[in-house]
């Protein structure tokens, strides 16, 4: 089962105006094969099926923890994906619907982002097609499943840089960086993890691609405190036995510091406020009486 809290991973700046195609960039991170979409769903089913748990108990924590971050995940791309498509609240269209107050958005790559969902981030990759499960891997075999998130990891590595170098707005790029961060962590776990089982040392392919994450200044603050030697047990209590995997042992990948398991979630950040626009009928044209009814329920709470 799942526990939620009402925060971010991060803190997200906010953008400077709306830009409806960087959003679109950013939904290959959230729906694309590679997004995280896949990274959960791959990672939360295996977890769900996995043989033999109680005999194989440090494999099955380091995927059930790892989903849980994934989930988080899946909330900040959505997040960094709806700022970027409204942008500022004082910048919002407004007008009546005869004034035709988002005329732009008949030209932007993917418009059905506007006219399904006003402005959501919602799982489709960059172009509006949909997630589908096709994109979740199970066999039952545990080497099999372990290389295929560590391929997983790669992948979806690659297209956070491809994105990170198709937008400039500091918002998607804060997005990009501090996952860039975290999916290192995670495919290292997973080769640490085939290690142990095989032997192979397959951690000393990483990087891939071959790019130092110092290259990267949004990734690079977040590796200067320390969060890329961390693994969380993402539970109070439970999951602790993926320190036979993280081990204090083993250093990261680029040899910057020895790993550390944290039990309990990630630090978090402020979920983001968005505004409505009452142009966009959100949450509604008129929305007043809404708020006053809410307002009447929350000090009834």
């Amino acid at each position: 089962m799942f526990m939620r809290m009402d925060k971010l991973l991060i803190d997200l700046p906010e953008p400077t105006s709306a830009d409806p195609n960087a959003a679109s960039a950013l939904q290959e991170l959230l729906g694309g094969k590679f997004g995280e979409m896949s990274t959960l769903n791959n990672y939360m089913f295996q977890s769900f099926n996995f043989r033999s748990k109680s005999k194989l108990r440090p494999f099955y924590d380091l995927v059930a923890s790892i989903t849980a971050e994934e989930l988080g995940h899946v909330e900040l791309v959505t997040n960094g994906c709806a700022l970027l498509a409204n942008g500022p609240p004082e910048k919002a269209p407004k007008g009546e619907p005869g004034d035709t107050p988002f005329d732009m958005m008949k030209d932007v790559r993917d418009p059905s982002a506007f006219f399904t969902g006003g402005g959501a981030g919602l799982p489709f990759d960059s172009m509006g097609r949909p997630w589908n499960g096709t994109f979740v891997f199970h066999t039952g075999n545990l080497v099999l499943d372990l290389l295929h998130n560590f391929f997983l990891e790669c992948g979806a590595r690659m297209h956070k840089l491809r994105v990170y170098e198709s937008v400039s707005d500091p918002t998607a790029r804060e997005v990009c960086g501090y996952l860039l961060v975290r999916g290192s962590v995670h495919a290292q776990a997973y080769a640490l993890a085939l290690k142990k089982i095989t032997g192979v040392s397959i951690e000393k392919m990483l990087p891939v691609p071959n790019i130092p994450l110092s290259n990267i200044k949004e990734s690079a603050k977040y590796e200067a405190e320390g969060i890329h030697r961390r693994l969380y047990t993402n539970s109070p209590e439970d999951y602790k036995a993926i320190a036979g995997i993280w081990s204090e042992d083993e250093t990261t990948y680029d040899g910057t510091g020895p790993l550390v398991v944290m039990n309990g979630p990630p630090e978090s950040g402020k979920i983001p406020d968005l505004a409505g626009a009452s142009s966009a009928f959100t949450p509604d044209y008129a929305p007043e009486e809404i708020f006053e009814i809410a307002q009447k329920l929350w000090k009834a709470s």
